[in-house]
């Protein structure tokens, strides 16, 4: 059994992420050269673990599951990454915070992705908006009204390498949604996508920015870290959220079932 200066110890805080807050749109090859030198840095010990909060100009990546199927029908350029999942896009309006940290050990990605949606779906709740999981399928979904499926508003795509993340989140804030008309968003056909705004609107809240969600994120992204590495991960102490089924918009409060790649 722990005595109290172990479980002390075992409790506190993880040491600060260094926050990497890119005012302006960054443009999305300097953002994986960021990405790349962060990583370095945390891999040798350099870093205890930084944060990229950002946006891009509109630009569409594919992750190494992209299907010939998921690409632009305007012959729109698509930038190949080596996250896991399919095609998205990225563009002003948009979150993006890139986690470049250490894994706890054992090494359970699907944990970790758990925890980021966790992220999301606390991040919305802070502005208004009501988020929930879908299962077989990653990321935070608003759900439907009036029969509608769920529609995502935050997806996940990670890579992992020498114990460490590198990619991470993207969450609709006030973003134009036209580019995804274009492709097979996640590779999910059957399903939309969303805004914070445009939720927040529905319940008449106010209208949310990316200036807005930086900091509920960057907050939220600390305590998953903590957590993660004191064995209290947010994904699993969290008050217990519902799950949308994906074949109906009936909802229930079982948990997720963990799907071993990382999805989009």
């Amino acid at each position: 059994m722990l005595d109290a200066v172990q479980k002390l110890s075992y409790a506190r805080r993880m040491p600060e992420l260094e926050i990497v807050r890119h005012h302006g749109l960054l443009d999305y090859a300097d953002g994986l050269a960021l990405q790349r030198n962060l990583h370095a840095d945390v891999v040798t010990g350099r870093s205890p673990g930084a944060l990229i909060l950002c946006e891009h100009p509109s630009v569409y990546t594919a992750g190494r599951r992209t299907e010939p199927s998921d690409l632009p029908t305007n012959g729109a350029p698509v930038v190949e990454t080596d996250r896991g999942g399919r095609i998205t896009w990225h563009g002003p309006g948009q979150l993006v915070a890139y986690p470049i940290v250490r894994l706890a050990e054992p090494l359970d990605v699907v944990a970790w992705v758990r925890d980021l949606e966790q992220v999301v779906i606390d991040a919305a709740a802070a502005v208004g908006v009501h988020a929930e999981r879908v299962t077989d399928r990653s990321g935070a979904w608003v759900p439907g009204t009036d029969g509608s499926p769920a529609a995502k508003v935050g997806a996940i795509g990670l890579h992992v390498a020498e114990g460490v993340t590198s990619h991470g989140i993207a969450i609709n804030c006030d973003n134009a949604l036209d580019a995804y008309a274009a492709i097979v968003p996640c590779g999910i056909a059957d399903a939309g996508v969303t805004t914070l705004s445009a939720a927040a609107a529905h319940v008449g809240r106010g209208h949310v920015t990316v200036e807005d969600l930086a900091p509920l994120v960057a907050e939220r992204v600390q305590q998953a870290v903590d957590g993660m590495h004191n064995g209290s991960r947010i994904s699993t102490t969290a008050p217990s959220t519902s799950t949308i089924t994906s074949t109906s918009t009936s909802t229930s409060t079982s948990t997720a079932p963990a799907r071993q790649e990382t999805l989009v």
